[in-house]
């Protein structure tokens, strides 16, 4: 057995635990209260443990719940961030406990994050399901979305080059710089080129 010699304060609803007159670890303090355990009593190894499990988790749903206040996230992407304040084993718990109550659903966080990319900031689709995937999306998933949300990439570059540029620039340091951005963007360079055809010839 071993003796709590201390329990001090910490920031972010933390408490110090002293173990033997050492320090040993932070502890959720709203766990340490309800564990019941105070400076001066004893505890083993597999208390101290299941202790520190408990806190783990307290604070992964803490986060997970703070963090889904503020915006939607995949089930990868929200374990990634929990992970930060919690072991990777409870991050992925309280991720999956988010996702079986319905708070998270990576399908429809797919298709708002897919519809934004695709026709507010242009993305191309191999772009798009780059993105998703990075997310955390399915591939499978990300490609069923990708073609049923993505429009024709050659009317979408065309859409581009008129709302940013007014049209494709005419003097070759513009044409040059419109072309690279569209590539930035993930399109290839035979839409790139089709579109501007398409498009001189309707100035024509």
């Amino acid at each position: 057995m071993m003796l709590i010699t201390a329990v001090e304060p910490r920031r972010k609803s933390l408490s110090a635990l002293f173990i033997d007159g050492e320090f040993a670890v932070n502890i959720d303090t709203e766990t340490l209260l309800k564990s019941g355990f105070r400076a001066g009593q004893e505890i083993s190894d597999e208390q101290l443990h299941e202790l520190i499990q408990a806190s783990d988790s307290r604070r992964a749903s803490e986060k997970a719940l703070y963090l889904l206040e503020r915006r939607s996230y995949s089930q990868k992407e929200l374990a990634d961030k929990i992970s930060r304040v919690a072991s990777r084993e409870a991050a992925e718990a309280a991720a999956q406990h988010m996702a079986d109550i319905g708070l998270v659903n990576d399908e429809d966080y797919a298709k708002r994050l897919a519809a934004d990319l695709l026709c507010r900031k242009g993305y191309s689709a191999s772009r798009t399901r780059r993105e998703l995937q990075q997310k955390g999306i399915d591939r499978e998933l990300a490609e069923q979305i990708i073609e049923e949300a993505v429009p024709d990439p050659v009317e979408k570059i065309k859409e581009i080059l008129r709302k940013k540029y007014g049209g494709m620039p005419q003097d070759e340091k513009g044409r040059r710089r419109s072309i690279a951005a569209l590539q930035r963007l993930g399109y290839f360079w035979d839409d790139i080129r089709t579109a501007i055809n398409e498009m001189e010839n309707e100035d024509e």
